[in-house]
């Protein structure tokens, strides 16, 4: 039997990165309020080093290593957050890095890997399986694996995110974030339940991928194929085994959006917040939009997860 990581492993990872990760901004746009009759703030991950929230939990993980751990080097499996998180704070803890990632990655987010040092290892992944090849590359080079999500150091740096939210704007009424394999929103779950007990916590997944809601509402872990969608940091299969019994004790539901709702939100990002986000980034403001006459009057809180997108991919999801 597991234990669950804690909101006590939240505080202590937030002392631990404290001198590496930035402290992101908090954003209101006076429009947005307007528009949705609610007070939105967004906690703006995407300001983030290496441009996410997966610093967080990829630098918790590895400045736990131990002296044999980190001279062998860490595996990590990732379609480019995570695998830029890991390549970064492992080059910040003078640790040898390899990543697998697919052969269809965002050419930017692949780039910046390499560029944090990280040697990647392709695959396909509608074909193959990634956390196969990991298991086999940490196997065969005494690496240690650090997957994206379903872990609880990775999980508990995940949650200094809102952590620092509520540290700065207080009780809210409710919280959307993305959920892809759950480690940001189990990590959410953690700081939500001890700094504001009575806030309605959801997670938002592309319509095409909701393994998340089924799990959740069946009450065990459901597997689906890799969705096809333009949020590339939400196409996972399932969820893991320490996030899912995090989200179903401490999240209350979750939600599904369209590409379309999220280049929509990608264009008010831009347009009105003058920032750029990616796709999965805007999974929380898109089902904020969508829950719009519910959250009237509300103190409502936005996870915006990241903002590593090619721009020339930017431009034309917005043509």
């Amino acid at each position: 039997m597991f234990q669950l990581p804690t909101y006590d492993d939240v505080q202590k990872a937030a002392v631990r990165i404290a001198p590496y990760a930035h402290r992101t901004p908090v954003l209101r746009s006076r429009r947005v309020n307007e528009q949705l009759d609610a007070d939105v703030v967004f906690k703006c991950e995407n300001f983030q080093r290496m441009g996410a929230f997966k610093f967080r939990g990829a630098f918790n993980a590895l400045a736990q290593f131990t002296p044999e751990q980190r001279r062998a080097g860490v595996v990590a499996f990732s379609s480019g957050n995570h695998a830029q998180a890991v390549a970064l704070a492992a080059r910040l803890l003078d640790v040898p890095a390899t990543i697998v990632m697919p052969h269809d990655a965002p050419a930017g987010k692949v780039a910046a890997t390499k560029g944090y040092g990280g040697r990647v290892v392709t695959y396909d992944r509608y074909t193959e399986d990634r956390e196969e090849i990991s298991r086999a590359l940490a196997a065969d080079h005494g690496l240690t694996l650090v997957p994206p999500y379903d872990h609880p150091h990775v999980i508990a740096g995940q949650g200094t995110a809102a952590g620092e939210l509520f540290e700065e704007v207080g009780d809210l009424d409710a919280l959307f974030v993305p959920l892809g394999g759950g480690g940001l929103l189990s990590g959410t779950a953690l700081s939500a339940r001890a700094l504001s007990p009575g806030c309605a916590l959801y997670g938002v997944e592309p319509e095409a991928g909701n393994d998340g809601q089924q799990s959740l509402r069946r009450g065990t872990v459901v597997r689906i194929d890799t969705p096809r969608t333009i949020a590339d940091g939400a196409q996972t299969q399932q969820l893991g085994a320490y996030t899912f019994d995090i989200i179903r004790r401490d999240v209350d539901d979750i939600f599904t959006v369209t590409d379309d709702e999220l280049v929509e939100s990608m264009r008010i990002f831009g347009s009105v917040m003058k920032i750029v986000v990616e796709p999965t980034g805007c999974l929380g403001f898109a089902a904020v939009r969508k829950s719009a006459a519910r959250l009237q009057g509300k103190r409502v809180g936005v996870i915006v997860s990241g903002g590593n997108i090619d721009f020339d991919r930017f431009a034309s999801l917005l043509v």
